[in-house]
């Protein structure tokens, strides 16, 4: 990755343009943080479980772990990951879409991010979901730092 100098304080960070953010790595760290709960019913939901099975190949631990992103570097990367195609979760009536991205875990454990495309979903959250009990097998607890690798063709 092409490293650029960092703007100073009063300049504005911009997203790099759309051609730029083809086949270039997304790396970014979160901080672990509780949810609220409701990840284990919608991952229990026949389309959403098969859907992310059929897209990342593992049947869906029932919770997600929940990150939370900060500042302007999240959300310049947040540009740069939209950037990158996203397996698409579409929903049985009712229910909204999902945006997915398959990643790597402190360079251990592969998973997928899900964005659920509903208004107000807040733009510091990331959600995770993997075959296993992330928490557990990373020995994670709320403000734990975790580094979130977005896999491309060239990164599977």
């Amino acid at each position: 990755m092409p490293v650029r100098a960092a703007p100073s304080a009063a300049e504005p960070q911009a997203a790099p343009p759309a051609a730029e953010l083809v086949g270039e790595p997304v790396t970014f760290t979160g901080v672990v943080c509780g949810g609220v709960g409701e990840a284990a019913g919608f991952l229990s939901i026949d389309w959403v479980r098969e859907g992310l099975q059929r897209a990342f190949g593992f049947e869906p631990w029932p919770g997600t772990l929940n990150l939370r992103m900060e500042g302007a570097d999240w959300q310049r990367w947040r540009a740069r990951l939209f950037g990158h195609p996203a397996v698409v979760l579409e929903p049985a009536p009712g229910f909204c879409p999902a945006r997915c991205f398959a990643v790597r875990l402190a360079d251990r454990f592969d998973a997928a991010i899900v964005f659920p495309e509903v208004p107000g979903y807040p733009d510091d959250k990331l959600e995770i979901v993997a075959p296993l009990h992330l928490r557990t097998a990373m020995s994670l607890q709320d403000g734990d730092r975790l580094r979130v690798q977005v896999k491309t063709a060239a990164t599977s």
